[in-house]
């Protein structure tokens, strides 16, 4: 882009002869896409993490090996971190923020960017401690990861989900296409912080020399020879593409000829008929050489390829325009050719610069709305975003079912649909159809390339004091039900639940109370302390009697407490939940007058059906969470007499300060002037 951005007069006499006009908030949907990045963040959330209901996860990640792998992003809509496809997200998207950093500038994401790529490039670092050792992946898609559809703060809570294992590459178990994309990412990370952070720069290029030495030397492939478990999900076929695209951002990082001169004796020619992806950097190595070269071999390569993705040139297309190459991740696909044609377009001379520019203007609106369906295919942005995608996070399942609940509880910001599985725009919102609905981390970092380009041309802006944290919805709360019903005792099931996702956690204590009405008792000569309670299950009682809430209306209540090792979380259909039995009960030799479950206010609309009770109030850590308590839930209201001046009338207003919570929990306190 140096040729136009750089030049004023050049940028208006382009823009002047462009038909193209804003259409969207490119800088919204611009830092959106950052903020995708940070819902996929491993490890302990760094403060600056503007997710509201992310929390810490794989905070274990390394121990199998004694190393500290924390961090680092997590792939898709599931919590494998894959070394390879993440190392080409960070890559892509260095190339595109190096190319259109006035984009960024623009729309006010620069420092947001810088800290999103070194959350990663600090995640390799960890994993190379030591020149010929990298470690590749943390975690198992097959055996372990996708058989838990959760939340990703469970993945070290769920006894059955098990120690994260980490997976090393060596000199005995190499895998050079993950070694030299990494050094790529590394390497281009270093040239962004060359200037800001010298010293960290500088360690970026050390680790991405010793990477790049290190896959070149002992070469394999990772999923075969390197026994990393990725056939199936990130299988490589060769690593002749990664050898030549490593040695060129080396080259651009250092200026040394010898990677310049490595990069054109790796260069392999493709068959021009795919896109820059994680698997294959044979079309980004024919874009970077042409710029840097200016042969024309690379150039007629890149123009090749790129040819092929316009109208009759041989990819498919939909009637409403979308370039589509194949059913899995179409969008993902026409959004990484876009970005190779803006690079290839704004910086090498062609009569086609007009012809690439539109058609990647073409593809992004198609992305952000402008299709037959008149519906974005970005989360969280513009008309009608897709809100099931298939995200364990953004859905947030407590019963581990994807269909439960049916509705995602989470909004999940600026992350690129699959898009449609065929070439007729048909897109259908599908939790469980992974081809068309998965979002993933390499899915959107071309696709940022490109509308930082777009902000550039366009212009848009960030939303301001965005985004703002997300109202939790329903977390903690009681299923009861009648067990047994006497004339002297009532026997009730209650079943805490923990539903949480504000974030998904677990409770240090969790806690529930059934409050009953004593006055028959009373009359019948009897007091609080002789009632027995019985709790048996996943608890027991705190007080072995009645405790008192309002003593002048002889309101008791009973609480229980799940044992530590019962403890519920939002991880199944037998974790989410934990069930305690107890009975309330007279001596036998009571009269039947003096006892009448029908005026407790925790018996009220209980009968054999397990269902959600609001009278049984639930708490975390000694807090009201959910449910309400006897005179309490209710908005409180003041009352007081105030003497009026002369002509006016007397105001009188009741108030009622027994409440010492909201339902949401919530301290009240009372102040008046």
């Amino acid at each position: 882009m140096k040729n136009i951005i750089r030049s004023g007069t050049v940028l208006l006499l382009y823009l002047m002869c462009s038909t193209m006009t804003a259409q969207f908030n490119y800088g919204e949907a611009l830092q959106k896409s950052l903020l995708f990045y940070e819902t996929q963040q491993s490890g302990v959330l760094p403060d600056w993490n503007r997710i509201s209901w992310r929390s810490n996860s794989g905070v274990n990640d390394g121990k199998d090996v004694g190393l500290d792998l924390t961090g680092g992003w997590n792939d898709a809509g599931d919590h494998v971190k894959f070394g390879f496809p993440m190392a080409f997200s960070v890559t892509a998207l260095n190339w595109g923020f190096l190319e259109y950093k006035d984009g960024y500038d623009a729309a006010q994401q620069t420092e947001h960017f810088k800290r999103n790529v070194k959350w990663v490039t600090d995640y390799f670092i960890k994993c190379h401690p030591s020149p010929n050792v990298f470690y590749a992946q943390v975690a198992d898609s097959k055996s372990q990861d996708h058989n838990f559809w959760m939340p990703a703060e469970m993945v070290d809570v769920h006894p059955m989900y098990g120690q994260r294992k980490s997976y090393a590459l060596t000199t005995t178990k190499p895998g050079t296409e993950v070694a030299c994309e990494t050094a790529a990412a590394l390497a281009s990370a270093s040239i962004i912080f060359k200037d800001s952070d010298p010293a960290y720069s500088a360690t970026l290029l050390r680790h991405a020399k010793e990477l790049y030495e290190f896959g070149d030397k002992y070469r394999g492939l990772y999923n075969e020879d390197g026994g990393i478990p990725a056939t199936g999900t990130y299988s490589s076929g060769n690593f002749q593409d990664e050898l030549a695209w490593g040695a060129l951002w080396l080259y651009k990082a250092t200026g040394e000829q010898k990677y310049l001169d490595k990069a054109e004796a790796e260069y392999a020619q493709p068959d021009f008929l795919w896109s820059l992806v994680w698997e294959d950097k044979s079309y980004g190595n024919m874009v970077l050489l042409s710029i840097i070269t200016g042969k024309e071999k690379y150039k007629a390569d890149a123009e090749r390829h790129l040819d092929w993705w316009q109208k009759g040139g041989g990819v498919s297309y939909s009637p409403g325009g979308q370039a589509h190459l194949t059913q899995w991740g179409s969008l993902r696909h026409a959004m990484n050719a876009s970005l190779t044609a803006l690079i290839y377009s704004d910086n090498v001379a062609t009569p086609k610069k007009q012809q690439y520019h539109d058609f990647a203007v073409s593809q992004v609106r198609y992305a952000l709305g402008d299709n037959p369906n008149n519906r974005s295919l970005v989360t969280g942005f513009g008309v009608n975003p897709p809100t099931k995608p298939h995200h364990r996070g953004q859905h947030a399942s407590w019963s581990r079912s994807s269909a439960n609940p049916v509705e995602s509880r989470h909004t999940m910001w600026g992350a690129l649909m699959g898009g449609p599985m065929a070439a007729n725009d048909a897109f259908v919102e599908d939790r469980d159809d992974f081809q068309a609905n998965e979002v993933a981390t390499d899915y959107n970092a071309c696709y940022q390339g490109v509308l930082a380009r777009m902000v550039m041309e366009f212009g848009g802006t960030p939303l301001p004091n965005f985004p703002q944290p997300e109202k939790a919805g329903i977390e903690f709360i009681n299923e009861a039900k009648i067990n047994n019903d006497q004339s002297r005792f009532t026997e009730v099931a209650i079943w805490l639940n923990n539903r949480s996702a504000w974030p998904a956690r677990v409770a240090n204590k969790l806690t529930a109370r059934y409050f009953v009405d004593i006055s028959e008792g009373i009359a019948a000569g009897f007091s609080a302390s002789d009632y027995t309670l019985i709790a048996r299950g996943a608890g027991s009682t705190t007080s072995p009697n009645l405790q008192v809430w309002d003593a002048g209306s002889n309101i008791y209540y009973a609480e229980i407490e799940v044992d530590k090792d019962k403890m519920p979380f939002p991880g199944g259909q037998g974790e989410y939940r934990s069930e305690i039995q107890l009975r309330v009960s007279l001596p036998n030799d009571a009269p039947v007058a003096a006892w009448d479950a029908s005026n407790d206010f925790s018996y009220t609309g209980l009968n054999n059906n397990l269902k959600i009770s609001e009278n049984i109030p639930i708490y975390v850590d000694g807090v009201l969470t959910g449910g309400k308590e006897p005179n309490g839930g209710d908005t409180p209201t003041a009352s007081f007499t105030a003497t009026p001046e002369s002509g006016f009338s007397p105001l009188e207003v009741s108030f009622d300060a027994s409440a010492s919570s909201d339902p949401n929990g919530d301290a009240i306190t009372y102040s008046w002037d």
